[in-house]
């Protein structure tokens, strides 16, 4: 069954991936028992969906391990080009995929699904939040994602063209944790995806805003170079790139390449 990894998990398989290399044993590719594993870093935002569809590779691939690191794309692919050991990345923007292929640890990049923001407010929405323009008041507490990370640059993008400025009072570094601070009713709205605003299945309410439109992530996904289960990572993306993979992701919200 899959699993996902968590921050020291990733130090710790990183440190013995270079272990590895040291002692001059290849790294492994399958888990204890010899079952097969493919480790996968994707974005916060394709939690719910990918989550779905390592149980589908899963089954399609008896004896299989779908391992899951999801987090900050920018931050997975620090790790990825620190020497972290993964097969397949899927990033929230094309930005943070290129400082990968640009390390040489990932070629030919495929996009496999788009993005846009949306407001999130608590289900009462004490603000009174209907507009982006609202956010700009000094009474909201706005929360956004880091601007290095691709939500925040899209809604830097998106307040950009909109021409407004506004002061969060938090910044988090991925857009899961952006969303919490509405759930949680620590803030009055945040910008965040509008996959996001689905998978909290009622939690907030979104609300469309037009410059969304001008802020649009595009999603790619890559086998990694180096990867230790290389013949998984291919399949696993081709389930991505697949009409499955395409049916799961639409049903989240997520838009066509």
């Amino acid at each position: 069954m899959f699993r996902r990894l968590s921050r020291w998990a990733i130090v710790a398989l990183a440190i013995a991936g270079l272990s590895g290399c040291g002692s001059g044993r290849p790294a492994a590719s399958t888990s204890a028992g010899g079952a097969k594993e493919v480790t996968v870093f994707a974005a916060a935002s394709l939690t719910a969906t990918f989550t779905q569809l390592g149980r589908s590779f899963e089954a399609a691939h008896p004896g299989t391990t779908v391992t899951f690191n999801f987090g900050s794309s920018a931050t997975l692919a620090q790790q990825i080009i620190q020497g972290a050991p993964a097969d397949v990345f899927a990033a929230a923007s094309p930005a943070t995929m290129k400082t990968v292929t640009d390390a040489s640890q990932a070629s030919s990049p495929v996009t496999f699904a788009r993005n846009k923001l949306e407001i999130a407010v608590p289900e009462d929405n004490p603000a009174r939040v209907d507009e982006l323009r609202d956010l700009t008041g000094a009474a909201v507490k706005v929360a956004l994602c880091a601007e290095q990370v691709p939500c925040g640059a899209a809604a830097v993008k998106a307040l950009d063209a909109a021409g407004l400025k506004v002061t969060p009072v938090t910044l988090e570094q991925d857009v899961k944790a952006t969303l919490t601070k509405v759930e949680l009713g620590e803030v009055d709205a945040a910008l965040v995806y509008r996959t996001d605003v689905i998978a909290s299945a009622g939690k907030v309410t979104g609300i469309a805003f037009p410059e969304a439109d001008q802020a649009i992530n595009d999603y790619p996904i890559a086998t990694l170079s180096k990867a230790p289960a290389g013949d998984l990572a291919r399949r696993f993306v081709d389930l991505v790139t697949s009409r499955q993979g395409r049916d799961v992701l639409t049903r989240a919200g997520f838009g066509a390449p």
